[in-house]
């Protein structure tokens, strides 16, 4: 090969290794990428700092709970610590209708759960216990005593003498005759309000600056 051609043709692995060395000599590209990292790992960690300082649930002080992640406040009675048994599903209404006209909590629109707000309730991690002992599946935030399960409004498709509860034992849905007595009632309503914010915020608004 004449010196003409060895000079065209070059050597490519020694091209290859120049461009790189020069890249890794550009502090730009390398600080660029790795601060980006560091950007983006900050960010995360700020944002599981504020996951962690919102609790789940509240108790409002007023016979409420409410559940901060899904804008919903439950009542933290059900129908049997109020009547000492089991109701039909059309007794489950108007059980939600009474709680409305005496205005419970201040409020008129306390209603039936659907399946995933009853399923929102349900945790294999919260331990709590029903009327008979038994280990149900909701947060220590709702007194024990209570009933195992609840009503849904959901009936069932083609089937209407038919309505699903929920099993806060099992954490499975039911489709249950209407008119069973051996169910029980959790009543819940939307809770539409601002983000919430920790006590002391709320205190320091207290003072004018």
């Amino acid at each position: 090969m004449s010196d003409k051609e060895e000079i065209e043709t070059g050597d490519p692995d020694k091209e290859s290794a120049e461009v790189d060395s020069e890249i890794l000599d550009d502090g730009d590209y390398e600080g660029e990428e790795w601060l980006g990292e560091e950007d983006f790992e900050e960010e995360d960690e700020a944002e599981a700092v504020i996951e962690e300082e919102i609790p789940s649930y509240v108790d409002n002080g007023d016979g409420t709970v409410s559940d901060t992640r899904n804008n919903l406040m439950w009542k933290k009675s059900d129908s049997y610590e109020e009547f000492g048994y089991g109701i039909t599903w059309f007794e489950a209404h108007d059980y939600c209708e009474s709680v409305n006209e005496k205005e419970f909590a201040g409020f008129d629109d306390w209603r039936l759960p659907s399946f995933e707000d009853a399923k929102s309730l349900f945790s294999f991690d919260k331990s709590n216990h029903d009327k008979a002992g038994a280990e149900i599946h909701i947060d220590p935030y709702f007194d024990s005593g209570q009933g195992h399960n609840t009503w849904t409004f959901e009936e069932k498709p083609e089937y209407h003498q038919y309505a699903m509860k929920f099993s806060f034992i099992t954490g499975n849905e039911i489709w249950e005759h209407k008119d069973n007595e051996y169910s029980h009632a959790r009543l819940v309503r939307d809770d539409i309000k601002d983000d919430w914010e920790p006590e002391w915020r709320k205190d320091t608004k207290k003072f004018g600056r």
